[in-house]
């Protein structure tokens, strides 16, 4: 094993702005957790570009590496359940948050953070998915167990975002009519090929009247967005219909009533995948290395680079990537 590795690190400059910087590094600037792992790939999210552009509701102190998303080889462990040499996923609980995170050529976690890498499934592919993909999965699951099918349309808001991207392939594989609500006019083609019956743009889905019930017209929602349309989906639900949600893209806010839920019976359903049991995780993982298993395409999985990460949490933030970005470490 090498004296260094390389990660990226972002530091608060004196004027108040944030700079990213790949950066050698020393093993005892890691944390002291009991499992260090070799990372091989990671991923660009949201939440990352947030980490590195000095948002202090994700991160409090820097310098700081992000990277919520880590899949790798253990190298070190003192863990009875894990061995040197195996292959894990790391999703969620502070990982690149408040503590060192994947976009880093190594990371030390708790063995607690772990998941065994299911055996049908490659690093890069589980990175392919990684926090978004295992969203998605929670709140597909949740509308299965609430039984939604045969009661009306699915609507998937942020519908060319990584959790859109992948809810609607699934969605789209047990005959679901699916509405996508989406803001990239440019993706409304791809977001067909995914399995979508109708596209609403976002600025037109959302009710500007505010009314606490509309026609119900859909059976269940996955909704990233928050705020009005959260509102506005709550007021569209048909009897007995199913909400998750798990984002505020649009807003924290909510703004509604009773009526849906005590008129309609409606469920809303928040989603979390950062502190979400680990067994419940594990099955959606071994979902998706089995009966839920799919081929990215090249418009909906891209590949980058530790060096590229900058650019790419410039776009992310601008709202100009599709799908999901993996980050190629090792």
């Amino acid at each position: 094993m090498a004296d260094f590795f390389n990660a990226i690190r972002v530091y608060e400059n004196e004027d108040g702005s944030y700079e990213q910087k790949v950066q050698q590094c020393e093993f005892d600037k890691l944390p002291q957790n009991n499992t260090l792992i070799k990372v091989k790939y990671s991923s660009l999210n949201f939440k990352d570009a947030l980490s590195a552009t000095g948002n202090k509701g994700v991160t409090k102190h820097y310098p700081h590496t992000p990277g919520v998303d880590a899949a790798g080889e253990i190298i070190e462990t003192e863990s009875t359940e894990f061995k040197v040499g195996e292959e894990v996923i790391v999703t969620g609980f502070d990982l690149g948050m408040n503590t060192w995170g994947g976009f880093s050529q190594y990371i030390r976690v708790p063995d607690t953070w772990l998941i065994h890498k299911p055996e049908k499934l490659s690093l890069k592919y589980a990175m392919g998915l990684g926090t978004p993909g295992l969203t998605a999965g929670l709140s597909v699951s949740e509308l299965f167990l609430n039984d939604v099918k045969d009661r009306g349309s699915i609507v998937v808001t942020g519908a060319s975002g990584g959790v859109g991207v992948i809810a609607l392939t699934l969605l789209s594989r047990y005959d679901y009519k699916i509405v996508a609500v989406s803001g990239n006019e440019k993706q409304y083609d791809l977001l067909q090929k995914l399995g979508a019956d109708e596209i609403i743009a976002r600025d037109e889905f959302s009710d500007n009247l505010e009314k606490p019930m509309l026609k119900g017209e859909f059976a269940g929602a996955i909704d990233v967005a928050g705020g009005k349309i959260l509102s506005t989906i709550l007021s569209k639900m048909a009897y007995g219909g199913t909400v998750t949600c798990c984002g505020l893209v649009d807003s924290p806010k909510l703004n509604t009533t009773v009526f849906p839920f005590i008129l309609r019976g409606i469920r809303l359903i928040g989603i979390d995948s950062v502190e979400s049991d680990l067994h419940y995780r594990k099955k959606i993982w071994h979902m998706f290395a089995n009966e839920w298993k799919f081929e990215f395409s090249s418009e909906t999985l891209h590949e980058i680079t530790l060096e590229q990460i900058p650019q790419h949490v410039t776009k992310i933030l601008n709202g100009e990537i599709t799908g999901r970005t993996v980050i190629r470490i090792d």
